[in-house]
């Protein structure tokens, strides 16, 4: 198999500037079974990740800007590489070694958050195997690592984006989370903003709106969300509940909503 070194192996940060390394369409950034010295965030073009099965290569996920992968070999001492990383076009991206994957747990908490989702994903999958060969449910310590089902969208409160004027309901009971498709988690949020968010500006996770039991609504910004939440021009404390009423200017990142609600449920 080929091998492919990575700019991160010489690495001893000594600064904490990014190192940036690019590849040509087609090129394999490392291959199933080699050694993980790094990991990757996408900054430009598009990842495939293929894992060979039996006589075949089964595509797992298309990765894009902002996405990364190759996470595996941080968390994992001399363990071969699971999958098969491919440019599918011209790749620019951030090459991570250990020493500065330790600072970005320390200091980017939505990243530590996103591995985390990933990894109990992985899990998640490996179970299903798992049970499809021994025939039977397996019993997990913890039940809740599968995503709760979705609520039924609400036809009486939404946010619409100001600029397009797409509409998303809100969902009709609970809470509605606000963010962006993540490829690497496969989480969906019940809002998502990817149509609209061509800057990427929003966090996979950003916000949840809440019904209250007395009909009311409020927005909580989640921790670790990166470019912000603002209400009405206030911005917003991560994880300190905000209250909204109809009219109000919603932005998440750079993408500004407008709260509407119709009275009395009509």
């Amino acid at each position: 198999m080929a091998k492919f070194k990575t700019t991160g192996e010489k690495s001893t940060h000594d600064s904490l500037e990014p190192m940036r390394t690019s590849f040509v369409e087609g090129k394999v950034i490392f291959a199933e079974g080699d050694l993980g010295l790094a990991m990757y965030v996408i900054e430009k073009g598009e990842v495939e990740i293929r894992k060979r099965l039996g006589n075949e290569d089964r595509i797992l996920a298309k990765l894009g800007k902002g996405d990364f992968f190759g996470e595996m070999c941080m968390l994992e001492d001399d363990v071969p590489r699971s999958a098969t990383a491919i440019a599918l076009s011209e790749v620019e991206a951030v090459s991570i070694d250990r020493s500065a994957f330790t600072f970005i747990l320390k200091h980017n908490p939505e990243i530590t958050i996103r591995i985390m989702r990933k990894l109990v994903r992985r899990l998640r999958q490996t179970t299903q195997l798992f049970e499809e060969a021994v025939g039977h449910e397996i019993d997990l310590a913890a039940p809740d690592v599968t995503e709760e089902p979705k609520a039924s969208p609400d036809p009486t409160a939404r946010l619409v984006e100001v600029t397009s004027g797409l509409v998303f309901p809100l969902a009709q009971e609970g809470e509605t989370s606000v963010g962006r498709i993540d490829p690497v988690t496969g989480i969906h949020p019940d809002v998502d903003l990817t149509p609209v968010d061509g800057k990427r500006s929003i966090s996979r996770r950003h916000a949840r709106i809440k019904r209250e039991e007395d009909g009311s609504f409020v927005v909580v910004e989640d921790v670790g969300t990166m470019n912000g939440t603002f209400v009405s021009g206030v911005r917003l404390s991560a994880g300190k509940p905000h209250p909204l009423t109809a009219g109000d200017t919603v932005i998440f990142g750079t993408i500004q909503c407008r709260f509407e609600v119709d009275p009395s449920g009509g």
